[in-house]
């Protein structure tokens, strides 16, 4: 494989015992809203910066924080809204071999648009812009539930 190629996709080969569940991937309109307010802070600081050092045009702040925003969101909306974590009855495995098996996940919390996984050796996996995170979390969660009682017999 080109050491250059990012999959945005699971490239984990299934257990043999394994089946997806359901797959997550960014949201649009999520996307969107989530970038607007990034633009509406970066517009405040860029103000509050400039107006800090003196500057008599502190509403070229606004314009930049706008811009760099903006010029952020379209460059990388193509990667975060083709990201593609797939939940399956043993794991969730993630973009570029990102994978998590529900022992090791320990907590699990949603952060404004994503849910963030966090495993016992200390990684921590975000799954971006979903539409409803705790909708999401609780996908996950009851996976993990579903697991430990299989696993039990």
């Amino acid at each position: 494989m080109n050491s250059f190629y990012r999959s945005l996709t699971p490239t984990a080969p299934l257990k043999d015992d394994e089946h997806i569940v359901t797959s997550f991937t960014g949201d649009r309109k999520t996307y969107i809203r989530d970038h607007l307010w990034l633009a509406v802070f970066a517009m405040l600081l860029g103000m509050a910066a400039l107006w800090l050092m003196g500057n008599a045009h502190i509403w070229t702040g606004a314009v930049g924080g706008l811009f760099a925003i903006t010029v952020r969101g379209f460059y990388l909306a193509s990667d975060d809204l083709k990201a593609r974590w797939d939940l399956t009855n043993q794991r969730i495995m993630g973009p570029q071999e990102r994978i998590a098996d529900f022992s090791e996940i320990v907590e699990m919390k949603v952060i404004i648009s994503s849910v963030q996984l966090i495993t016992r050796s200390g990684l921590k996996h975000l799954i971006r812009f979903q539409a409803d995170p705790k909708d999401t979390l609780r996908q996950i969660e009851e996976a993990r539930i579903q697991a430990a009682l299989n696993a039990d017999g």
